[in-house]
Parts: structure tokens; sequence; C-alpha cells
């Protein structure tokens, strides 16, 4: 894949060789478009970072997290730079996962139902022929 670096590359590849319990069983539901008809990837390089689960055509990620996630510094740097790219970011505790997959699949069917933004509109300039950036002292 162009673009990422080596590391990241193998990083990615060496998570889709030794995926965790839950992220097994979340692939199970999210694999061949089975949830919703959204095409998930497992293990994708975005950026330095390797996301579990998205659906790009939807811009949806979805993260299957142990106790080491709790309260992570590093996860909310991680999501900001997620969300920045125009990504909505959904974390599951992976005993959720295994003991509640009903809801969480329900939950991920919600969210890949309610429309996100293009990411085109949440960088564009404002545009003075809808109306927008008037009102504003230029001066």
């Amino acid at each position: 894949m162009a673009g990422y670096d080596a590391a990241t590359l193998e990083r990615a590849k060496a998570m889709r060789r030794d995926p965790t319990d839950a992220e097994k069983r979340l692939w199970k539901h999210l694999r061949g478009a089975q949830l919703a008809a959204a095409k998930f990837r497992r293990q994708q390089p975005i950026g330095p970072y390797v996301v579990d689960f998205v659906c790009q055509a939807h811009r949806l990620i979805v993260e299957a997290d142990g106790s080491q996630h709790a309260g992570s510094e590093h996860d909310a740097r991680r999501d900001g730079f997620l969300e920045s790219k125009g990504y909505r970011v959904l974390r599951f505790w992976n005993n959720d996962i295994l003991t509640n997959m009903a809801g969480v699949s329900e939950t991920i069917r919600v969210a890949l139902q309610t429309p996100h933004p293009p990411i085109a509109s949440q960088w564009a300039p404002p545009s003075p022929s809808r109306g927008e950036g008037f009102g504003k002292d230029l001066t």
C-alpha cells in the first residue's frame, strides 16, 4: 500500500495474523457486508495508526478495546487525529463484544444509518453564494 511506512504495514499484517478473541468475534459479524450491507476492512492503516475495523464508505471506525485502553491519552490523541480526517470512531470493550454482540451490532448498525457529513464540507471555506461568511467584520 502506497503512503504507509514499512513499520505500520508490518504492524497491520501482524495484527491480522493474531487477532484477539473479541476481534475474531466482531469480524464474524462485519465481514462480507453482513451488517447493513457495509463493507469493512480489518486492521487497516490510516495515517500512522492501524484501526481494528473501518468502513470507508461511511467513514466509520470500530475499535475493540481491552482494559489497557481505559483512560488512555494515546487513544484520545489517536481518535482526535482520525476524527480530523473525517472519521467517526466507535469503541467497544472486549467484554461487551463477547457477551452482548447483539447490542454491539445494533449500535454499529445505527451509526451506519446516521448521516455523516462529507469530508469536503468539513474543511471547505464558507460559501458566499450560500450566505456563509457574511456579517463578519473583515476590516
